[in-house]
């Protein structure tokens, strides 16, 4: 019985077996189990009475470890064959491996030592190593992937992570869940004291300038039915945190003064929503004033598309006066009215994942976030992976402060124990383990540092349009448009619109007059929409923002000109438009005749450098005399790609058969410039 016990042990114990193991590699395969006394005498004859017999069976091992690849896996293996379509994430151990592929650590282990990898129960292995093990064992496994990067690499399917999230669940699991409500205006229009009055706390008397300086969260109760606020910025200085509060929202209530009417914020705030796919519940604020004109203001808001339903649209819009409380009811009604034909559901089951409404360091509690649950239910003492950085959820705080220790969908919470700042919008995912979490937080951190080395960005432009129309990444093609007068507005909006297909749709995102700024780049980067300006200028900044993001601009002073080529676009026939850089230079300082390949000029580059393949032209007196292609670069004796300036160098240039002393060589290189 403790034979047996000690020869359990011995088998279970993974670092033992592997001392083993490697100790048969070095003997080529035997394992000493020699009985004779402590000279090499009786081992010898203990070996020579085993004779041939030895002998074959050292082959046969030396075989199978030298084919150690394709070996015979061992009934454990057999099992795990059964299985096919395993998931596994991108780092795992070799013991929950084992158990997903339903055989033991140490056959794992084995495969590994095959592969010259030591690796322990307790080693983390990467997916690329795991795809080695599988295949050894006969079993088809696929990549799980985090939902962040579900995000970045499918271009197509539905836009907002609620839309993904529900597309991946099971309907019999979802439950109805609370709207989550952001309140978009114009600076002073009330509303932060709308906020305040829904609340019934003072929060605008304490902030700067009485303009929000930050995103909050909060949650409210009405009639035992809960509805989650998110208080985005109001001033124009914010309009990127204004665009993310609208893209994890599922209705927005736009607060417009009864007095001041539609300002360029406002329209800003409507353009931002609509490209949010999210509904809109004007709020129409100040009606206690004197001059207040709700008529006019309703006239402005149908202006815009957002015709109110006592003018016979479908627009909810509800008088109210933040700062005397009145129709605040009302308009919560209407919000969950709204909610209820969006029939928001959610699967509180599993692990949690949200969206990131901010971060910041606190003195007291190091790094802290505010997210917004949006599937599963999130724990104290979580691990999670937030963007790029990871932690272990050590407390959790409700808007008012208060501790929590779980908090389900649509529900903002405050959450510590994070080891660094998330930024907002990133996504959270709840994970198994720290080890997990810290593995996926530095494989993150890898890629983005060297993502940020070759920018590659995934904006639309026209020129790749026609592509990603035909591969169903694109169903709508998203337009701004800036115009020099309000008279060109019309005509280039009724042309784009008239030159929508079956395959995709013109819709145009913001239409305004005036300069295209940083706040069109903005709204184009997170619709992926291309920028189209009528006799107008970029901002420099925008012009910046725009390179970093990837942003196509495109300016015109042609109306026919900007039809043409969204037209082209459309049909797959627009084409690139190149101009000629100048390389370098070398001048002609000899010539000379080779049998069989014609003059060769001798030269030394001047000024930048002179490559071979490429376009050249020869300038004499000032003007261009011939212009062909350098077919030959020679460095004395040997062929080489570029000749850089300072160095002599023998040129061939294709058909041209009358160089001269003094003759400058230009290099012309084809930039693509649209």
């Amino acid at each position: 019985m403790n034979k047996q016990n000690t020869q359990s042990r011995i088998q279970m114990d993974p670092i033992s077996n592997q001392k083993q193991y490697e100790a048969a590699r070095r003997r080529g395969g035997r394992r000493n189990t020699s009985t004779g006394g402590a000279s090499g005498k009786g081992r010898r004859k203990s070996s020579r009475r085993r004779g041939d017999a030895s002998n074959q069976n050292n082959s046969e091992t030396n075989n199978q470890r030298n084919s150690a690849p394709a070996r015979q896996p061992s009934q454990a293996a057999a099992r795990a064959r059964k299985s096919s379509g395993v998931e596994i994430p991108e780092v795992i151990s070799v013991r929950d491996l084992a158990q997903a592929l339903r055989t033991t650590p140490i056959e794992i282990i084995k495969i590994l030592m095959s592969y010259g990898t030591m690796a322990t129960i307790n080693e983390i292995i990467d997916f690329d190593t795991v795809s080695i093990v599988a295949e050894e064992l006969g079993v088809e496994i696929t990549r799980e992937t985090l939902l962040e990067e579900e995000l970045e690499e499918e271009e197509t399917g539905p836009k907002t992570l609620r839309e993904r999230l529900l597309a991946m669940e099971d309907p019999e699991k979802l439950q109805p869940r609370p709207p989550v409500v952001t309140v978009l205006g114009h600076v002073d229009h009330g509303k932060t004291t709308l906020l305040d009055a829904i609340r019934n706390t003072r929060v605008a008397e304490a902030e700067s300038g009485g303009i929000t300086q930050h995103i909050a969260a909060y949650q409210i109760m009405l009639d035992d039915r809960k509805i989650t606020f998110l208080d985005t910025p109001g001033h124009a200085a914010f309009t990127a945190m204004r665009a993310r509060g609208a893209q994890v929202t599922d209705i927005v209530i736009l607060v417009v003064a009864a007095d001041d009417g539609v300002m360029p914020q406002t329209q800003e705030a409507i353009d931002h929503a609509r490209a949010a796919h999210v509904p809109i519940v004007v709020a129409l604020n100040k009606i206690d004033k004197d001059n207040a004109n709700p008529d006019r203001v309703k006239q402005q808001l149908a202006e815009l598309g957002l015709q109110s339903e006592d003018w016979g649209g479908d627009t909810i819009v509800v008088p109210i006066s933040a700062k005397k409380g009145e129709g605040i009811d009302i308009l919560l009604e209407n919000v969950l009215l709204v909610a209820d034909v969006l029939d928001l559901r959610a699967n509180p089951e599993g692990q949690a994942i949200g969206t990131v409404v901010e971060s910041n360091q606190d003195r007291r509690l190091g790094n802290v976030a505010t997210v917004l649950v949006q599937k599963g239910t999130l724990q104290k003492g979580d691990p999670l992976v937030v963007g790029h950085e990871w932690g272990r959820i050590r407390a959790m705080f409700d808007d008012r402060g208060r501790k929590l220790s779980e908090a389900s969908p649509s529900m903002p919470v405050l959450i510590t124990g994070l080891q660094g700042l998330p930024n907002a919008g990133d996504i959270f995912q709840v994970v198994d383990s720290d080890r997990l979490a810290r593995q996926i937080s530095d494989e993150r951190k890898t890629k983005a540092k060297a993502a940020s080395q070759v920018h590659q960005p995934k904006a639309v432009t026209l020129e790749d349009l026609y592509a990603q129309i035909q591969g169903g990444a694109i169903k709508d093609l998203n337009l701004i448009v800036k115009v020099d007068v309000q008279g060109s507005m019309e005509p280039i909006i009724n042309s784009l619109q008239e030159i929508s297909n079956d395959e995709v749709q013109i819709r145009v995102l913001r239409k305004a007059v005036g300069n295209i700024t940083e706040s069109d780049v903005m709204l184009a980067a997170a619709s992926r929409a291309l920028i189209l300006g009528f006799n107008v200028n970029a901002d420099p900044v925008a012009t910046r923002m725009a390179d970093e993001q990837g942003v196509d601009i495109r300016g015109y002073t042609v109306i026919y000109h900007m039809v043409e080529d969204i037209t082209k676009a459309l049909q797959g026939l627009l084409e690139p438009i190149y101009e000629d850089r100048e390389l370098g230079r070398a001048e002609v300082r000899a010539v000379f005749r080779i049998r069989g390949k014609g003059k060769v000029l001798g030269c030394m580059v001047t000024d930048g450098l002179l490559k071979r393949n490429i376009d050249a032209q020869v300038l004499r007196g000032g003007r261009e005399y011939f212009r062909g292609t350098i077919t030959s670069l020679k460095r004395f004796q040997e062929d080489v790609p570029e000749v850089r300036v300072g160095y002599e160098c023998g040129i061939a240039l294709d058909g041209f058969n009358d160089p001269r002393e003094g003759d400058i060589v230009v290099a012309i290189e084809k930039v693509r410039v649209r």
